[in-house]
């Protein structure tokens, strides 16, 4: 770790060089962590192809990308989540633009990959350190196992009580 890294965010290189993988992207909770890799290695796996050959992969990146949301939002609503808090808004605002990626790359925008990969290499440290770890916490501080997708206590959640981002802000 080099003298500028901060516990909460890893070190900054260039989003051209991709998001080496590091503890500081961990929430604590293995399965998200899993999911979290995954998608961080496809974001880098896309900035190491030249743009004629990324639409495969990006395609296969958008898919992968929905069901990573989905799946935190299983377990949002299976914690208590509102279906409309604001972790899920994040997560429909990145979805829109994902798709919205594919058009103007069909059109010969073909930089736009690139362009949409480096922001997101920008955008999830924060998202994982901040939304993403508070999920994870208010998962294990309710007993929820996201290997098994169920509640130790389900009298501990009541259904859609919560309409926060599972972290400390809504920003």
């Amino acid at each position: 770790m080099n003298a500028t890294a901060t516990p909460e965010a890893p070190a900054a290189v260039p989003p051209s060089q991709g998001l080496p993988w590091s503890d500081q992207l961990r929430t604590g909770d293995g399965r998200m962590d899993d999911t979290h890799e995954e998608f961080v290695q496809m974001l880098n796996q896309l900035l190491a192809l030249p743009e004629s050959e990324q639409l495969p992969l990006y395609l296969r990146f958008v898919d992968h990308t929905v069901e990573h949301f989905a799946q935190e939002e299983r377990w949002m609503v299976a914690i208590g989540f509102a279906p409309d808090n604001c972790h899920a808004s994040h997560h429909a605002t990145i979805l829109e633009t994902l798709r919205a990626v594919t058009e103007h790359y069909e059109k010969g925008d073909t930089d736009i990959i690139n362009r949409l990969a480096e922001a997101l290499v920008e955008w999830f440290p924060q998202h994982a350190a901040t939304m993403d770890a508070g999920l994870a916490l208010h998962m294990k501080e309710v007993g929820f196992d996201s290997r098994t997708e169920t509640l130790a206590d389900p009298g501990k959640v009541r259904p859609a009580t919560m309409s926060g981002c599972g972290s400390v802000s809504c920003s």
